[in-house]
């Protein structure tokens, strides 16, 4: 009897112990539970101030983030060597949730004299014969920018991320005859219908390295002509495919993704980078992404100057401007503030007054312009239209056009610089783009972007 009286209280004084402890690790868990909640708020609460805790962030990291720039570039293999197919400088500023994709064209000449030029003098072919270092090098010396890091992502990274998260929803552009191409040498082969559709893994290849069909139709010269339509289709496939693989349901295949950058994507961005801006990057606007392309034109055998091959040739001093737009964040703002037409009480005459560059309506009534809306918002074509024509142009055809970004003015007879400097400055842009091709038989084709306030 006095034994099970023992073994009781033993019995008692074990769960009171077991209790106590129980009833600390409850108060401990709370505690944490308190402390990575406080700390989630203090960084900005939700899935960003969640993932900064998790990370050691505190509120003073953001403040001393600066943006950070990744050249970004999409390798295939072209009759057995590996291209830089797709080059992109992606650029993330933290700080202002601010994102772009600046395009640099791949027949980019980078040699000494394009008169004498090879293939192996287009920016394209650097990665072959140097690596993605050697392509980092000469994209810093044509944009005068300091790009640290690079991701080379192969072909096959694009199709299985695209299956992975089941597919990208996609605008497949126009293409007169057909997106339909065959090559055997590359065993490319490539046949996608025009119009909003899922895209799989391979039709998403097929998308990004369509340049022409068998019949050697390109992109029209409304949606941006030859190279500009294909660089303007791969940064829009980027930023729909970024769009659909951030998505909630999309959460539990975090390791699917990861293995897939392991496996078919090359980098020096260290993971102690990486997750310094993974924890922003998540609230950024995806539909707010500017995009561009590096401006130049295109010259080769039928042009003047005449080149044994066809090789783009970028403009600096309009690079120069590109750049101070697209990454001086704050000089931007402040001379929005001071100076943009557009936030005074002026009408269209007056405006006319503050252009740098003038042009006599004699002039200007000789050259004619197509204007095409990329906006959704009907009322920026008949703005536009009226600003011109205030100016003496002949607006000769207006219509609406696939959704844009970037505002471009298209120079397609090769009239005077001093009629597009006159435009952008009326448009506020320095997106401009030549074309060897006139198919509407007008001088200057505008596409009016997201980006025209």
């Amino acid at each position: 009897m006095e034994k099970k009286v023992a073994n009781k209280r033993k019995g008692k004084k074990k769960s009171r112990v077991l209790g106590k402890i129980l009833l600390l690790l409850i108060i401990i868990f709370i505690a944490l539970i308190g402390g990575v909640a406080y700390k989630t708020q203090k960084n900005g609460g939700g899935m960003q101030g969640l993932l900064s805790t998790l990370v050691g962030h505190d509120e003073e990291t953001l403040k001393n983030l600066e943006p950070i720039q990744v050249l970004l570039m999409g390798i295939s293999t072209d009759i057995g060597g590996r291209l830089t197919d797709t080059i992109i400088i992606g650029t993330y500023d933290p700080k202002n949730q601010k994102a772009s994709l600046l395009s640099i064209p791949r027949d980019t000449f980078v040699g000494k004299n394009p008169q004498t030029g090879t293939g192996s003098d287009k920016i394209n072919a650097l990665y072959q014969k140097g690596g993605p270092e050697r392509t980092l090098e000469k994209v810093n010396e044509l944009t005068s920018l300091d790009i640290k890091y690079y991701m080379v992502i192969d072909n096959q990274a694009l199709i299985e991320l695209v299956d992975l998260i089941g597919g990208v929803e996609f605008n497949v552009p126009h293409i007169p005859g057909g997106m339909v191409y065959d090559d055997k040498t590359q065993n490319l082969h490539i046949n996608l219908k025009e119009g909003l559709q899922v895209l799989n893994g391979e039709q998403a290849e097929q998308l990004l390295r369509f340049r022409k069909n068998n019949s050697g139709k390109t992109y029209t010269e409304e949606y941006g002509g030859d190279d500009y339509g294909r660089m303007r289709t791969q940064r829009e496939f980027m930023i729909a495919t970024a769009k659909q693989t951030i998505q909630a349901k999309n959460i539990l295949k975090v390791k699917g993704i990861i293995d897939i950058v392991y496996e078919y994507v090359d980098t020096n961005l260290s993971i102690s980078v990486i997750k310094d801006y993974v924890p922003y990057a998540i609230n950024i606007d995806i539909n707010s992404i500017e995009s561009a392309v590096l401006p130049g034109a295109s010259y080769g055998p039928s042009t003047t100057p005449s080149y044994p091959l066809w090789f783009f040739i970028h403009d600096e001093d309009e690079t120069e401007k590109l750049i101070d737009k697209l990454y001086n964040y704050g000089q931007e703002v402040e001379n929005k503030e001071t100076s943009d037409p557009k936030n005074s009480e002026t009408t269209g005459n007056e405006n006319k007054d503050n252009l740098t560059t003038i042009v006599d309506k004699d002039d200007t009534s000789e050259i004619k312009i197509e204007l095409l809306n990329g906006t959704d918002k009907s009322s920026n074509l008949t703005e536009v239209s009226k600003k011109l024509k205030e100016l003496g142009y002949d607006v000769t055809k207006t219509a609406e056009t696939t959704s844009t970004s970037k505002t471009t003015i298209i120079n397609k007879t090769n009239v005077d610089t001093k009629f597009t400097d006159n435009i952008k400055e009326v448009l506020d842009t320095s997106n401009v783009a030549t074309s060897s091709v006139s198919s509407s038989n007008v001088d200057i084709t505008i596409i009016i972007g997201k980006d025209y306030k």
